[in-house]
């Protein structure tokens, strides 16, 4: 299958995040961005999750509310 999306999730290590990330990762069309503040185990566990479901993902720590950390991390 070919991906034709990327889909930023934040907060998607945990909670409702991590259950959108889950979703997207078991329709399989997309490269999903993990976001995490501060729980890097909790954004690892989602990761190997997704994988499991045979989708790509990859973690990125940043704090959606800091504008300049954002424009690092996504233009880099």
């Amino acid at each position: 299958m070919t991906i034709n999306e990327v889909c930023l999730v934040t907060g998607g290590s945990r909670g409702i995040g991590k259950a959108i990330c889950l979703k997207l990762a078991s329709e399989n069309a997309y490269h999903i961005l993990i976001n995490y503040q501060s729980n890097k185990e909790a954004a690892l566990q989602t990761l190997a999750e997704i994988e499991a479901l045979g989708a790509t993902a990859e973690i990125l720590k940043f704090d959606v509310a800091d504008h300049e950390a954002v424009n690092k991390v996504l233009h880099t």
